[in-house]
């Protein structure tokens, strides 16, 4: 026996796929292991709708509030600022100004703007209005995706459902709490809004009504702690989430939690302009339409910085510091489809996968051995040590293992076997031409190469598009297939090839080809 390069490649091999399997096979504290999917390890399965028609409002309500901080910096007077689901309308009062306040909803992306002497309205283009419809639904699976990245779950699935829903699978969700704790983090709107407090009417607002809030530009707002508390505010915010730039948990001189929220430049600039020329008035911090503090003015407020207090326990803020982090969504989400598989049918699709791979397996080895005897035998180390190299690979990358993707482990051990069948009847073949053993070997695996190499790549360019253009089970199946592949092509072809080479010697000198080869002659 002589070692060879092609033997040496393939030991180590053999050892990478043993050491990095370890953690999976036997679920060690330590170490890489492949994730269970949501049908082995059960999980929570859920299908979201998007009120899209409520992103264009929003849309609108920032355009508003950007209107109405551009004309406070310039000194611009302008009235009855007013908006609808739809358009905006208002009056310049001095008609020098109308230049200027052209010159700023031109720069508007998607503005369609109409004159009327010194009454302005604005609305947004068709185009712009599929636009932004469109964008909330792509910010709603990004923003979904980047907080349940941070609430710790092991490859949640985000991924468009036709065209405006969104599927969210979330594998090792067990409790009802964990689930409640996870829906409220996806549906959550976390839409921030610093508001003005309107101190000529607050007093009063006991005892009106929305209708009589609207017009005086007001709208009423419930305090979180207590339904019963309301204030009366500006509708259109200050500024909003969308110039928030980190939140994260602190803790008041009471040791109790609250979120601590910074603002980028501009933000920072409209809030230091508002707590300038508002001293001695209130400030609503409003969430998601309640109100969670309404703090007074003292003096100018630079950096911007603030602070969001309520009665809540840390596991909570800890949410919805996750939630104003990752942004807010441009529009709600409802739940249309909820389903969930519990942890033991989880273990029952583990085990009648497992009944599948192991039985297929043991099949295979067995007629390997009985076909083609030392070969079938030199076929099977290279299949056992293709399974560890696609268990470790898929470890050291934190791949999901799903049933789609073990049914894809189980194909990779026919397209495997079907290599080494290949190259084993090439081998007799020649050898039943009266060629020498070493021609044989090295004439079998050059004929067979590019039959093997078709297969593989034919078959290899399908993953790869399965993945790219797949969802959630789709991509675990073309995963464990693209991994098996090139895992074969290494134990198949080259490992195989080595151990041919390093016992060629011993073949020869038995001149026994039924035991090797399971022929006669």
């Amino acid at each position: 026996m002589k070692l060879n390069y092609r033997i040496v490649v393939f030991a180590l091999a053999i050892i990478f796929g043993i050491f990095f399997s370890i953690p999976s096979l036997l679920q060690t504290q330590d170490g890489k292991k492949v994730n269970l999917g949501l049908d082995l390890q059960g999980g929570l399965h859920m299908l979201l709708g998007v009120k899209t028609d409520e992103a264009v409002k929003s849309r609108i309500k920032s355009i508003a509030a950007s209107i109405k901080h551009f004309s406070e910096r310039n000194d611009i007077l302008i009235d009855s600022l007013k908006f609808d689901e739809s358009s905006i309308s208002f009056t310049v009062l001095d008609a020098d100004d109308t230049k200027a306040v052209q010159k700023h909803l031109s720069e508007i992306e998607g503005a369609v703007v109409a004159f009327e002497g010194e009454n302005i309205s604005l609305s947004l283009t068709p185009e712009e209005v599929i636009r932004t419809e469109k964008q909330a639904i792509s910010q709603a699976i990004e923003t979904i995706r980047n907080r349940l990245d941070q609430f710790g779950l092991a490859e949640p699935i985000v991924a468009r459902q036709g065209e405006e829903k969104i599927l969210v699978e979330l594998a090792g969700i067990k409790t009802q709490e964990e689930e409640q704790r996870a829906r409220e983090l996806i549906s959550r709107a976390a839409k921030l809004e610093l508001m003005a407090v309107d101190e000529d009417r607050s007093a009063r607002v006991d005892n009106m009504s929305v209708a009589d809030a609207a017009e005086y530009g007001d709208i009423i707002l419930e305090d979180v702690k207590n339904s019963n508390l309301k204030y009366l505010v500006r509708e259109i915010p200050i500024l909003d989430g969308t110039m928030l730039t980190d939140a994260h948990v602190g803790f008041d001189q009471n040791n109790r939690p609250l979120i601590n929220f910074t603002l980028n430049a501009e933000g920072a600039e409209i809030f230091g302009d508002f707590t300038g020329k508002s001293v001695g008035k209130r400030l609503a911090v409003v969430l998601d339409g309640k109100v969670y503090s309404a703090p007074n003015i003292n003096e100018r407020i630079g950096g911007g910085s603030g602070q969001i207090s309520g009665n809540y326990t840390v596991m909570e803020a800890k949410d919805l510091s996750i939630a104003l982090r990752s942004g807010s969504l441009l529009a709600p989400i409802y739940l249309m489809e909820k389903r969930s598989v519990g942890p033991s049918l989880g273990a029952d699709s583990i085990k009648a996968s497992m009944v599948a791979l192991i039985g297929g397996f043991v099949l295979v080895i067995i007629f390997m051995v009985v076909y083609y005897r030392l070969a079938g035998l030199i076929a099977n180390i290279a299949l056992v040590a293709n399974l560890f190299i696609i268990l470790a690979v898929m470890s050291l990358f934190g791949a999901t293992l799903t049933l789609p993707g073990m049914a894809g482990i189980v194909l990779t051990v026919g397209m495997a076997v079907d290599a080494n069948v290949i190259i084993s009847e090439r081998i007799r073949e020649l050898i039943y031409q009266g060629v020498s053993i070493h021609k044989a070997i090295e004439d079998g695996y050059a004929n067979a190469m590019r039959a093997i190499l078709d297969a593989n790549i034919t078959t290899l360019i399908a993953a790869i598009v399965l993945y790219a253009y797949g969802t959630g089970a789709i991509k675990g199946f073309a995963i464990t297939i693209s991994i098996g592949i090139l895992a074969s092509m290494l134990t198949a072809i080259l490992g195989t090839h080595g151990i041919y080479e390093m016992l060629e010697k011993k073949i020869q000198k038995s001149k026994n080809n039924r035991l090797w080869f399971g022929i006669k002659g």
